[in-house]
Formats: C-alpha cells, structure tokens, sequence
C-alpha cells in the first residue's frame, strides 16, 4: 500500500511535467505563430523554383501542427484537472491507471514535440536558402 506522501510526491512530480508541457506548447505557439508570417510575407525570391508549391505545402503542414497543438493543450489541460483523482486511489489498480495515463499522454507529446521540431527545420532550412538578398 502507497502512503499519501508518495502519492503526493507522484501527483506533484506529474503536475510539474504538465506544466512543463505547457510552457513548451506556448514558446511553440509563439513560433507557429512566426513561422505563419514568414510563409506569407515578400521576403523570398520569386524566381525560385517551386517556391510557390513548397510554401503551399508549408502552409498545409503548419495548420496540422497548430490542431495537433490545441489538441495535445487541451488533453493536458484535462488530464491536469483530474489529477486530484489521484489522492483518492485506494488501490494499485487506480493507481496505475492514472500513471499509464500520464506516460500515454507523455509518449503523444514527445511524438508531436519531435515532429515538431523537424518541421521547423525543414522550414528554416529552406526558407533561409530563398530569402532576398538585400540590394546593394
């Protein structure tokens, strides 16, 4: 049998990684939110080839990662308020219920987090190579 000390250890140690998630998902909102007016701004050479089609493509890929985003918030968001459930486990069961919950939910944002991160580099990657010169 747990004792209430390591249950709120548990429950603690789970809310500080939400929030962690979080503050993570709200720094990527703030460069979905760059990344969007980058792709629809002047600023690349309009001889480059394809540069139409691949922004195009860019602009379909960041409205997936702004709905994975505000899914992934909001699955957090709910799972952090039913996290006062745990204090009333009274059994192994509850309690490993709520852990594979967590580590569930764990394994969904360090997925979207890693896909993420490489769709931003492919973004910068090629943004940076068809920026305009500046004149001189």
């Amino acid at each position: 049998m747990k004792t209430i000390h390591e249950t709120e250890t548990r429950l603690k140690d789970f809310h500080f990684e939400m929030l962690t998630w979080k503050s993570s998902l709200q720094f990527i909102e703030g460069e979905v939110q760059f990344i969007n007016q980058l792709l629809n701004s002047y600023v690349f050479e309009p001889n480059t080839p394809n540069l139409f089609e691949r922004l195009q493509e860019f602009k379909t890929q960041i409205k997936t990662v702004q709905t994975e985003l505000e899914n992934i918030y909001l699955e957090i968001s709910k799972q952090e308020s039913e996290l006062g459930g745990m204090m009333e486990c009274d059994t192994m069961s509850c309690d490993i219920f709520y852990s594979d919950k967590h580590f569930s939910l764990k394994e969904k944002f360090d997925l979207f987090y890693k896909n993420y991160q490489f769709f931003k580099t492919k973004v910068f990657s090629y943004a940076g190579g068809v920026l305009k010169k500046k004149k001189k």
